[in-house]
């Protein structure tokens, strides 16, 4: 990596951030180390990041919302977040705000810099997509993240975007509610839980709902899928 790849850090924890930030140089990857949510919106509004390495827990906000307002802004640059909660709430949480990728305190700096590079380099190939995905009447835009079905745009939130192109790449597949949390959420399916049962009924509802062509199947005792007539 060079140097014109530039990071976010943020991060209140002034010994973690210098941490993250010097072995970041280590690698020329230059970096600003915002210590709260306000100084982060701050210094993103100015400067233009390829990656923001973002802290759940900050003095005057949650990362989550610092996510969200970068979302708002930018689709695309990928945010790795990290905090010391690592139960799966606090994780449905941060991909729902938008998150790529996750890290739970405390962290080996090869592995974060395993997960940096790796989301540098998607970031690198969506930047080059051009793609539409289309199934029947339904197109999903993944340059511009827009999900249409007959022309009308569809508001999905980021999770439930990624989870219906999953769905689309996967078109015909049955997909099981294990390999959904897994592809989708990156976290191990807990049978306790109806998480993916309750986004698949968010999507469907606002892909299927009014339209006399039902996209998006159950196949009782198996899965999801969706496919055409």
């Amino acid at each position: 990596m060079s140097l014109d790849k530039k990071i976010l850090i943020v991060e209140d924890e002034l010994k973690v951030a210098t941490f993250i930030s010097k072995g970041l140089h280590t690698q020329n990857l230059s970096n600003d180390i915002a210590g709260s949510g306000t100084e982060a919106i701050s210094l993103f509004n100015t400067n233009n990041y390829d990656l923001v390495i973002l802290d759940i827990g900050l003095p005057d906000m949650s990362g989550l919302n610092v996510c969200e307002y970068i979302r708002k802004d930018n689709q695309t640059i990928p945010i790795l977040m990290l905090t010391a909660m690592g139960n799966l709430s606090d994780k449905l949480s941060g991909f729902e705000a938008g998150t790529n990728d996750y890290m739970i305190k405390p962290f080996d700096f090869m592995e974060l810099l395993v997960r940096v590079n790796s989301l540098l380099q998607y970031s690198k190939l969506v930047s080059r997509q051009n793609e539409i995905i289309q199934i029947a009447d339904l197109e999903l835009d993944l340059n511009e993240k827009i999900a249409r079905r007959s022309g009308k745009e569809i508001q999905l939130t980021a999770r439930e975007f990624n989870l219906l192109e999953f769905l689309m790449r996967n078109k015909g597949k049955v997909l099981s509610k294990t390999e959904l949390a897994e592809s989708v959420w990156d976290i191990n399916f807990d049978t306790r839980t109806n998480f993916v049962e309750v986004y698949i009924n968010y999507i469907r509802n606002k892909v299927d709902k009014g339209f006399p062509d039902k996209l998006i199947h159950t196949v009782v005792g198996m899965g999801y899928m969706i496919k055409q007539k």
